[in-house]
C-alpha cells in the first residue's frame, strides 16, 4: 500500500480527497493537517467520513509529517502552498498541489495576478500542469503536478480540439462559466450564506478572476500563439458543479456533425471526457460526484460561431478527483481507480 498524506484536509477539496481515497485499493491515508481543527478527528468535521474516525488533524509541520507518506496532496490556500510544496518535494516525495502556486509557468504573471512573490522558481520549473487529457505522458514521469483550477478544466477541455485543429479565430474567444456555491470554499463569509445566495444569480470578478491567466496560458500552448480571452465567472445557488459556455468564430464553414467527429476522435480513449451527440448538451446534475467532463457543441450558422458547453463537478474533475487521477497516472495505477462513481441523482 502507498501511504498518502493530505495537507489542508478540513476544506471541501480535502473532504472530497478523503471520500475518494477511502475507496482506493492501493493507498492508505496516514495523516491530514488543519491549522484551525488540529486535535479534532476527521469525523468531528465530516460525519460522513466514517472510515477516518481515528484520523486526527494535526498542524502542518513538515519535519513531523515528512516520514508518514510517499505521496502528499496539498489542498492549501493560494500563496500558502508555495513553501510547503517546495520543502516536501525537495525531500524526494511525490506532490500533487491543488493550489495555484505552481500552475503558472511565468513568475511575473503569477505575481501580477496573485499579488505575492514566488520564491521557489527552481521547483516551479519542475512542475507539470495536471490536465491528463493533454499532459498524460508528462504527468506519468513527474514528481510534482500542479492540479488545474476548476474553471480552467472545463474551459481548456472544451477548447482543446477546436484549437488543435485550427477551427476558430483565436481573437474571438468568450468564456462564460457558472459555479455552484462550494466553489467559494468552506467559509463562514456572509456573502455565501443561504439567504444571500438563494434565489440569486450573479457575475463576479468580472475581468479580474485569477483563473484567467491559467486559461490563457494553456490555450496559448495548444494554439502555439498568444491568446487572450474574455472570461466571466458566475455564481448560482446550487451546491456543486460548473457549467461553461464558450463562443468562438469559425474560420470556415463546417457542420456541427463534423466538429463533433473531431471532438470524439480527440478524446477517444479518454476515461473522463465524454462528447455528447448532436442536440444534446451537458447538465451539471449529470456529472455531480463524478470525475467526468461532458462536452456538447453546436454551430450557429447565422453568425459562423462555434458554441461549446462543458460541465464538470468543481470538487471532483475540477479539483480532488482530478488530483487522484493524476496520482494514479504518476504511480502507474489504472487511471480510473477509485474514480468510477456514477453521478448522484437527484
Amino acid at each position: 500500500m502507498i501511504r498518502v498524506f493530505i495537507c489542508g484536509g478540513s476544506g471541501y477539496t480535502g473532504c472530497e480527497l478523503l471520500r475518494i481515497l477511502s475507496n482506493h485499493p492501493h493507498v492508505v491515508v496516514t495523516g491530514v493537517t488543519s491549522e484551525k481543527s488540529a486535535g479534532k478527528s476527521v469525523v468531528e468535521l465530516f460525519p460522513n467520513l466514517r472510515p477516518y474516525s481515528k484520523l486526527i488533524y494535526e498542524p502542518l509541520q513538515v519535519e513531523n509529517i515528512i516520514d508518514k507518506a510517499e505521496v502528499f496532496f496539498m489542498a492549501l490556500p493560494h500563496a500558502k502552498s508555495q513553501a510547503a510544496v517546495h520543502d516536501i518535494f525537495s525531500k524526494g516525495k511525490t506532490v500533487i498541489d491543488l493550489s495555484a502556486d505552481y500552475r503558472l509557468r511565468d513568475v511575473k504573471v503569477y505575481e501580477g495576478w496573485y499579488g505575492v512573490p514566488h520564491r521557489y522558481r527552481s521547483t516551479l520549473k519542475k512542475a507539470v500542469y495536471g490536465l491528463p487529457e493533454i499532459y498524460g505522458k508528462q504527468i506519468a514521469a513527474a514528481r510534482l503536478v500542479a492540479n488545474p483550477g476548476c474553471y480552467p478544466t472545463g474551459a481548456i477541455l472544451g477548447m482543446y480540439p477546436a484549437l488543435k485543429n485550427k477551427l476558430v479565430d483565436t481573437n474571438t474567444i468568450i468564456i462564460d462559466s457558472t459555479s455552484g456555491i462550494s466553489g467559494a470554499g468552506r467559509t463562514s463569509d456572509i456573502r455565501f450564506s443561504h439567504c444571500e445566495v438563494h434565489e440569486g444569480f450573479k457575475a463576479y470578478a468580472v475581468t479580474t478572476h485569477r483563473h484567467t491567466p491559467e486559461i490563457e496560458q494553456e490555450l496559448s500552448v495548444i494554439a502555439k500563439r498568444d491568446i487572450k480571452v474574455n472570461f466571466t465567472p458566475h455564481l448560482a445557488p446550487f451546491d456543486r458543479g460548473i457549467l461553461t459556455t464558450i463562443y468562438a468564430r469559425l474560420k470556415k464553414d463546417i457542420s456541427t456533425g463534423k466538429i463533433l467527429d473531431i471532438y470524439k476522435k480527440s478524446y477517444s480513449g479518454e476515461a473522463f471526457t465524454s462528447v455528447l451527440n448532436t442536440g444534446t448538451f451537458p447538465d451539471v446534475k449529470n456529472v455531480r460526484g463524478t470525475n467526468l467532463c461532458e462536452i456538447g457543441l453546436a454551430v450557429n450558422k447565422r453568425t459562423k460561431t462555434l458554441i461549446i458547453v462543458t460541465a464538470v463537478d468543481n470538487l471532483t474533475k475540477g479539483a480532488s478527483g482530478q488530483a487522484v487521477q493524476n496520482m494514479n497516472i504518476m504511480l502507474g495505477f489504472d487511471e480510473s481507480t477509485a474514480l468510477d462513481a456514477v453521478a448522484l441523482h437527484p
